[in-house]
């Protein structure tokens, strides 16, 4: 006769190795929650988005693994927790698109000095995205929500040297972006 493991051991077990950085763990997780997530993301954003959304929770929760407390609450609350976190980033960015361009009116579409700024805009924002995601957070929070370094640090939880961290590399990352694409485009400074 075959002993069946408790089911708290099982799960102790799966989030334990999981925090120690098992692969076989993480497979583990993603067949046990890769589903949820994946309806939460379609119901809150479609279908379209919904897939890479999952794959940003996932990759979002394997590299801060460290920071699952299991006395905080589960490994599944945990993730829909980020879950939620990445749908309203995505939904933020959906939105603000939207809202630049239904700010166009005819207008001013045809004024060349409304044009180059929402290229700026635009511009920006693709720059934004290439970031990596906390130093995107953090300046997406201080460009958009107009939000100060403290205001950030308590929003997010970080220590506030972490933030201005964040936000130096950030700038500095960004402002490569935007020199490579002057120099791309041959656009002068």
């Amino acid at each position: 006769m075959a002993l069946v493991p408790d089911a708290d051991v099982v799960r102790d077990s799966v989030e334990a190795g999981f925090q120690r950085g098992h692969q076989t763990s993480l497979k583990v997780v993603y067949d046990r929650y890769g589903t949820l997530i994946y309806t939460l993301c379609r119901k809150a954003l479609g279908a379209d988005e919904a897939a890479d959304i999952t794959q940003e929770v996932f990759l979002a929760a394997w590299t801060r693994r460290h920071q699952f407390d299991p006395d905080r609450g589960s490994l599944g609350a945990w993730l829909v927790g980020i879950a939620k976190n990445k749908i309203v980033d995505t939904a933020r960015k959906r939105d603000r698109r939207n809202r630049m361009v239904l700010a166009l009116d005819a207008e001013q579409a045809r004024s060349p000095k409304f044009v180059d700024a929402l290229a700026d805009r635009l511009l920006l924002a693709d720059a934004l995205e290439r970031l990596p995601e906390r130093a995107r957070n953090v300046l997406e929070l201080a460009f958009y929500e107009e939000l100060s370094q403290t205001e950030i640090a308590e929003r997010c939880e970080m220590p506030l040297g972490t933030v201005k961290s964040d936000m130096r590399r950030g700038l500095s990352q960004l402002r490569r972006h935007l020199v490579a694409y002057e120099d791309r485009e041959g656009l002068s400074r």
